[in-house]
């Protein structure tokens, strides 16, 4: 029994330190490609807003989705980004990230013109992966809060796609430890798709962004 608790103890160590050292890698290598000020941020053709919900489930608004928003229409006025794709989940009849969130920039003063929906963006890989492959976009600012965009940089990148990071504001760790909890099991799936070469769950016919 104690030789094998010794294995079990040593195997629990091992994978918690293939955990960190898989998040430290993305944190370290998207660092230099992530933005909070809006006046050093290069200038992009594209800027792709990551989707999430509305609402949370209790009804309250999700400050993640405004906080979103309220970036890409900044990045927008600035100059910044000429064209938006909006990429989110559509996988239900009545839940559609993407048009709500094309909804909710029209109010902004953004122009629907220049508002692009990507419907398949199921899951932050599939959203990278498709702003290039089906967007045509070998170059992008993701938008979405800090910890997100480290892991949609660091995808692009390893991709080899040019993707750089406006991060939105982010809300009290407090409110949001179950999604800081997703995230670090996000990242290692992370480093399963890059070595099966994943593609995404949908493809489709190409998209030119013209305006």
């Amino acid at each position: 029994m104690k030789k094998l608790f010794k294995i079990l103890f040593i195997t629990i160590i091992a994978f918690v330190v293939v955990i960190m050292a898989m998040n430290l890698a993305i944190i370290y290598e998207s660092k230099q490609y992530l933005y909070n000020d809006i006046e050093k941020i290069p200038n992009n053709k594209v800027g792709l807003v990551l989707g999430t919900s509305k609402y949370f489930l209790t009804g309250e608004q999700n400050p993640y989705f405004k906080n979103r928003i309220d970036a890409v229409a900044r990045l927008y006025k600035c100059g910044k980004i000429k064209y938006i794709i909006l990429s989110g989940d559509n996988s239900e009849k009545y839940y559609n990230e993407p048009r709500t969130m094309r909804e909710e920039l029209i109010k902004y003063g953004i122009p629907k013109k220049v508002i692009y929906l990507d419907y398949a963006g199921f899951r932050t890989w599939d959203s990278i992966l498709r702003c290039n492959m089906i967007f045509g976009q070998n170059q992008m600012t993701v938008i979405s809060q800090e910890f997100h965009n480290a892991r949609a940089v660091f995808i692009a990148r390893k991709n080899g796609i040019k993707a750089i990071g406006f991060n939105a504001k982010d809300i009290s760790i407090n409110r949001c430890m179950r999604t800081r909890i997703r995230e670090v099991f996000a990242r290692i799936k992370v480093f399963i798709d890059l070595i099966v070469g994943q593609d995404p769950k949908y493809l489709g016919k190409k998209i030119i962004i013209d305006g």
